[in-house]
């Protein structure tokens, strides 16, 4: 009770909105103390507003909407709006923030080259997926393989069951990344296993992001964990100071076992992940585990992110896979892509992938996401599919997480459903599963949602599969749940409350910032 009680309060857009309400107070006090000077002020203010404006309308890197939502809030409230985009827009920390992981990046991005025979025989398989996987490669920095197993959890207990079973055959190393890592049965049970492997020789480590996390936690859960013999560190802590850094949060979900096993998908370290506890009805999410080649992507991303933090080099050789390991066992038909995204380098890769998928899809493109709250950019490539004739269906929650989140995303159910893409909620409770199909040729499942915080402010990981096995079990999947979810009408965005259709109006306008 008091554990949930302490989550409220610290809340992270609680917390956030504090924040901004306590600075947004002392400049207005600034402002007020020189109120004698208010004509001089005035005309410096609309001055400045305006010469923020047209720096902000012109960045080449923003996104439209983000632009459009800072020029309101510059434009109605000059000095609160003005101040707070120099504060967030200007800091040297920020700076040095982008540059270090950029460098880390670019330090191991030689260990990751693209075996050119690869990506050729895909190209000529299917010239639209050799041309996204190149993209990936060339912009992103991840590989396409071949000689890889994949395997797919249609919802958090069977991924949980797969985690324990391949953790208990480590005998080099666990390197483990979690948004979200939470007291539970699943966290007892997998610190269990650590303890002892770590007693057995193997290397352990934990990452976990300060926002989703370190509130929750007390100093003695650092503390407990060291004694296990697990190394453990916070990505980006939370801090009570109005920072841009603090928006660029560790979203991922990584678990890489010796090198040659990885899992990623949806699910957090926490136990309603795994229906253990019930928050919002049945929780549906997903994930993978791979083995052989592909887990090296992986393996480097959790490096990028621990030697970041640690600010250490490690030496990427002592944790190569096995190649005799990776060799006839792990091989199947078809290719798969791990890749990461950073908010970092101004490439909007995740959204890239889908956007691709969406604009090469035939027949149909099936998706699921927690959050739909997109851009004009993904709408035109949404509802262009659907015009064309494309089967576009959407599952999202029934049960919401977060009541704004879904007041906003109602917003954009009509204009889609407008154009002809299907939006279902999934009645049982929430989806928090972020996964493509298309085509039965192409599929990605990852921690990216459909939202602007996983597009262009978190720290994000997934996997394009081209032509596996698995594709098929994820169309499975979404079709089985489909059956559990109810379509969303025209009649049903119209009759909304009044209410609900102005505040929904209102979020939009500033979407990108929440």
């Amino acid at each position: 009770m008091l554990s949930r009680l302490i989550k409220k309060i610290f809340n992270r857009n609680l917390m956030i909105f504090i924040i901004l309400l306590v600075q947004a107070f002392f400049i207005l006090a600034v402002f007020f103390k020189l109120r004698e000077y208010s004509t001089v002020i005035y005309g410096a203010q609309t001055v400045v507003s305006f010469l923020l404006v047209c720096y902000v309308t012109n960045r080449e890197e923003t996104n439209p909407a983000y632009k459009l939502s800072w020029a309101i809030i510059i434009m109605l409230l000059p000095i609160v709006g003005a101040s707070l985009y120099i504060f967030l827009h200007a800091q040297l920390g920020t700076m040095f923030f982008n540059e270090k992981k950029n460098r880390m990046i670019k330090l191991t991005k030689q260990f990751i080259p693209q075996d050119p025979s690869v990506l050729q025989q895909l190209e000529e398989e299917n010239i639209h997926s050799g041309h996204l996987a190149k993209y990936i490669n060339d912009y992103g920095g991840y590989p396409v393989y071949k000689n890889t197993y994949t395997k797919y959890f249609t919802v958090g207990e069977e991924k949980y069951a797969a985690m324990i079973e391949e953790l208990e055959k480590a005998e080099k190393f666990i390197f483990i990344e979690y948004f979200i890592i939470d007291e539970g049965e699943m966290l007892d049970t997998i610190l269990e296993i650590l303890e002892r492997k770590a007693k057995q020789g193997v290397e352990i480590r934990l990452l976990y992001d300060g926002m989703g996390t370190e509130i929750h936690r007390s100093g003695k859960f650092k503390k407990n964990i060291a004694s296990k013999g697990i190394q453990c560190r916070v990505f980006n802590e939370f801090r009570p100071f109005l920072s841009s850094v603090q928006n660029n949060r560790d979203h991922r979900k990584i678990l890489v076992i010796d090198g040659n096993t990885a899992f990623t998908g949806g699910i957090n370290l926490a136990d309603e992940y795994i229906n253990k506890i019930e928050r919002f009805g049945h929780w549906k999410d997903t994930a993978i585990m791979i083995k052989g080649e592909a887990v090296w992507s992986f393996t480097i991303m959790f490096i990028q992110m621990w030697d970041f933090k640690t600010k250490q080099t490690d030496d990427l050789k002592k944790y190569m896979p096995d190649i005799k390991a990776n060799e006839l066992p792990y091989s199947e038909n078809g290719y798969i892509q791990p890749y990461g995204d950073t908010p970092t380098d101004n490439e909007l890769t995740g959204e890239l992938v889908y956007m691709n998928i969406i604009n090469k899809a035939r027949d149909y493109i099936y998706i699921t996401t927690p959050y739909l709250i997109v851009d004009n950019e993904m709408i035109t490539a949404l509802t262009f599919a659907a015009k064309s004739g494309i089967d576009v269906k959407i599952i999202v929650p029934h049960i919401p997480d977060k009541g704004y989140v879904n007041i906003l995303a109602w917003n954009y159910y009509q204009e889609l459903i407008k154009y002809g893409v299907q939006i279902y909620e999934y009645m049982p409770g929430f989806i928090h599963a972020k996964s493509f199909v298309s085509d039965d040729e192409t599929a990605v499942v990852g921690t990216i949602n459909m939202d602007y915080r996983s597009f262009y402010l978190h720290f994000e990981c997934a996997a394009v599969m081209y032509n596996t096995p698995i594709i098929s079990d994820i169309k499975l999947d979404f079709l089985n749940t489909l059956a559990k979810s109810r379509l969303i009408t025209m009649k049903d965005c119209t009759s909304r409350s009044l209410v609900k259709k102005l505040a929904g109006g209102f979020l939009r306008l500033i979407a990108p910032l929440l």
